[in-house]
């Protein structure tokens, strides 16, 4: 604990006379003398950063500023009066006029040393308060104009400031007597004070005080006022001597690292106690009010009253003590079987379904059978729900409508590079910085137990060194083990069975088999053209106006602008990137507006063009009927379905296959297949065999930067190929997709849905598809169907019949 009194500062009497034993103290006589000096009008200011100084009393400073050196020297030289203020923050370096305070002390240097370690030390007396008026100069140190501070004094025979300056006295000696580290030259000087006013001037300057008290106390004119202030001071620090004193008197003086620890800890409860009780046991006090009221099992409650009877029984200044609360918080804050009540309004549910997204029939039906069972059965596991699909197609927002719909609390994880096993199960709380998994802390964050908890990019999830995130994922989505969820930092197992899990995903192919097994798969499908336009006008354009600041008077699109919009700006299964083109569009609106200028509220197509540019993409038509060789084919990729073309030509040589194209290895094996069964059934096509040895076939895939994978093209590969070496014409307006075996069959294959919209989108009249993949067909809505005709096949002699003429290309090449 600090002393009332700065012992450096009595002693240095020692730096003026070496012989000298005493304290330098100001007589009465000398004292009226001081009071009848004249001052100056102006003073150099020599701003001190540490301390005050008191009229009457001698101090010594280290001088290290440039400015304050060159003052003291110039002063010293001259009248050695000056100025002395202290700062109103002493962090500053080089304080400004403004920066200071007001009230200050003329002081008279007495003596400047120039000390071994090379700084300069000067010695001052306090003279008279002043108060600084008008600032002067700040170079090369600070002048102000000054005027005095008079200073109110009770007369001689009042006998309560006589009493406090009594006191004051016997204070001051009883603290110099209770501390080790004052020296007795300060009880000698307290003694044999005769003015009034120096003692206060004193005590006030020596005692253990922050730089802003003493400063106040210099502020105040009135004597008596001002030694009402200090003896309340002293009366604390003399409190607090005595507590100190009493503490060390318990405790042994030499002990080792540890017990020093135990005796700080006991210092501080000791005076907390003094101050009315110990905040570490008032924490303790809370925890157990705050766990009677939680809904645990009895097994829980036994960890939690264990692990608090364990903090009680530590060093609250141990390092473990912040790690037992923290864990103690956590079993808290978790919402142990608390739930919110499920909103069972099955039509309300559908509406606010379909309000916030189009289509997506599938998806809201199975949330409806839930809410339907729940109504009816009163509790049921959650289902595991995998929405699957290209990207901006509402996945993750149809998780914010689930919630609303169920009137549940909403949260969103991403899953998106996670790496780190700890992510999911949490860190033990023995390590630094330990914390629940991200699964709890959403738990925690929900204040529920049964939200609608959104696992985002699923497919995305990594592993490395750190475990595998998928493996724990596991767990978290069994309906059958995570009603006994295990988080490493908890301890304890977390029921999550109540919580509607619904993952997102672009692709089941990078999701570990293991966790697909126990996620119920719904496909989520690009949107058609039409379905583009309403979700535009439903959704997208009025959010856009909002998000803008328009009204929907400001700006408009017929039908026929957002076709041309979504068919020439964007290529995407979502409305994603439509989204932002409408963005650009309001956007130009808005800039109109603010500006002044005249533009069509009802956007042209000739609009569109100034506003967007020229179309970016161009529909993909097939007017190449009359080449021999060149077949569409329908693929899927991640950003929903697309057509590709199988471009197949002939040249001289010996019967080498090339393949270009950025193809894969499976792609690449349909090539060679397709070749081979059409050598093998030449005699079928009318191609003699010996053909094949006397050409080299050339096959490319267009758009060769893009990597094309899948052994969906191989009837299309096929196709081209025996068009190319019959020189007959593929039948107009016709796509295909299918996998090829040696032996000639059709094979099903995926993504049905995203490969006929894309047809549509590329105005086909006809697909070729294996029989098997006919009950995908009608799964599908019929307005999606709508102007197709379907060919199911079984080989390809089927596919030969469906898709090539009997018709000769115009010009065809000749093949001996």
């Amino acid at each position: 604990m600090s002393e009332l009194f700065d012992s450096d500062a009595l002693n240095f009497n020692n730096i003026i006379d070496e012989e000298a034993e005493f304290i330098p103290l100001l007589s009465s006589e000398e004292e009226q003398n001081m009071d009848s000096e004249d001052i100056p009008d102006v003073l150099s200011i020599l701003p001190l950063r540490n301390t005050v100084l008191f009229p009457g009393v001698v101090i010594p400073i280290t001088v290290g500023r440039d400015k304050s050196i060159k003052l003291i020297k110039e002063a010293y030289k001259g009248t050695k009066i000056i100025g002395v203020v202290s700062q109103k923050d002493q962090a500053i370096e080089d304080p400004e006029f403004d920066q200071l305070n007001s009230i200050g002390t003329v002081a008279y240097i007495i003596k400047m040393l120039r000390m071994p370690d090379g700084s300069t030390t000067v010695i001052i007396q306090g003279k008279k308060r002043f108060e600084m008026n008008e600032f002067l100069q700040s170079e090369p140190y600070i002048k102000a104009s000054i005027t005095p501070f008079a200073e109110v004094k009770p007369g001689k025979k009042d006998k309560e400031f006589n009493a406090l300056v009594g006191s004051l006295k016997d204070m001051s000696l009883q603290i110099i007597k209770s501390s080790p580290n004052i020296p007795s030259e300060a009880s000698f000087a307290i003694k044999n004070i005769e003015s009034p006013s120096f003692l206060i001037n004193f005590i006030s300057s020596n005692m253990n005080a922050e730089v802003a008290v003493k400063q106040q106390m210099l502020e105040v004119a009135d004597l008596k006022k001002r030694a009402t202030m200090v003896l309340e001071h002293l009366s604390k620090e003399l409190q607090l001597l005595e507590i100190k004193n009493q503490i060390q008197s318990k405790v042994k003086t030499d002990i080792d690292k540890q017990q020093r620890e135990y005796f700080l800890s006991q210092q501080l409860k000791t005076i907390q106690e003094e101050l009315g009780g110990s905040a570490f046991d008032q924490e303790i006090d809370e925890f157990r009010v705050k766990a009677k009221k939680k809904k645990w099992e009895e097994k829980t409650a036994a960890l939690f009253n264990k692990e608090l009877d364990k903090l009680g029984r530590m060093n609250p200044a141990a390092a473990e003590y912040s790690v037992q609360v923290n864990y103690l918080d956590t079993l808290l804050e978790l919402p142990w079987k608390e739930y919110t009540k499920d909103n069972f309004d099955l039509k309300r549910a559908q509406k606010v379904l379909d309000r916030d997204h189009y289509g997506l029939k599938e998806v809201k039906n199975r949330i409806l059978e839930h809410l339907a069972v729940l109504k009816l059965k009163g509790d049921m596991k959650s289902p595991i729900l995998c929405l699957v699909g290209p990207p901006g197609v509402g996945k993750t927002s149809l998780g914010k409508s689930i919630a609303s719909a169920l009137g549940r609390k909403y949260v969103r994880m991403s899953l998106g590079g996670l790496k780190d096993e700890a992510e999911i199960r949490g860190h033990r709380k023995t390590y630094i910085g330990a914390m629940p998994g991200r699964v709890l802390q959403n738990i925690k964050k929900a204040k529920t137990s049964n939200p609608v908890f959104i696992l985002d990019e699923i497919d995305k999830v990594g592993n490395d060194f750190h475990g595998d995130p998928s493996s724990a994922l596991l767990e978290v989505l069994d309906p059958e083990q995570n009603d006994s969820f295990y988080d490493n930092y908890v301890e304890t197992e977390y029921d999550l069975s109540k919580v509607m899990f619904i993952a997102t995903a672009n692709t089941l192919n990078t999701i570990q088999p293991a966790l697909r097994d126990r996620l119920e798969i719904i496909e989520v499908t690009g949107y058609t053209v039409e379905e583009k336009i309403e979700i535009a006008k439903r959704h997208l354009i009025p959010k856009q106006l909002e998000e803008h600041g328009l009204k929907k008077a400001d700006v408009s699109f017929t039908k026929r602008v957002l076709e041309k919009m979504i068919e020439g700006y964007t290529r995407e299964s979502g409305v994603r990137a439509l989204e932002k083109v409408i963005a650009k569009v309001v956007r130009h609106a808005a800039k109109s507006i603010a500006m002044g200028d005249e533009y069509n509220v009802s956007i042209t197509l000739d609009d569109l063009q100034k506003i967007l540019g020229r179309a970016r993409f161009l529909k993909d038509l097939y007017q190449d009927v009359d080449i021999a060789g060149v077949v569409t084919g329908l693929a899927w990729t991640a950003f929903g379905g697309d057509i590709l073309f199988i471009e197949t030509s002939l040249s001289k040589g010996k019967g080498k296959l090339t393949l270009t194209g950025n193809l894969g290895d499976v792609m690449k094996e349909s090539a060679v297949i397709a070749l081979e069964h059409l050598k093998a059934h030449s005699d079928d096509l009318g191609i003699k065999p010996e053909i094949f040895d006397e050409w080299n076939i050339h096959i490319h895939v267009p758009e060769g930067a893009t990597p094309k994978d899948g052994p969906s093209a191989g009837i299309t590969i096929f196709t081209a190929l025996a068009s190319a070496f019959t020189q007959r014409k593929v039948k107009p307006y016709i796509a295909m997709t299918g996998e090829i075996t040696l032996r000639g069959k059709v094979l099903p294959v995926g993504g049905i849905k995203e490969k006929i919209l894309a047809a549509k989108r590329a105005k086909i009249k006809e697909i070729i598809l294996s029989e098997e993949n006919e009950k995908d067909i009608l799964e599908i809505e019929p307005e999606y169907l709508k102007g197709l005709k379907f060919h199911y096949v079984k080989d390809m002699m089927d596919v030969m019949k469906a898709a090539l003429l009997q018709q000769k290309v115009k010009n065809p090449l000749v093949l001996n």
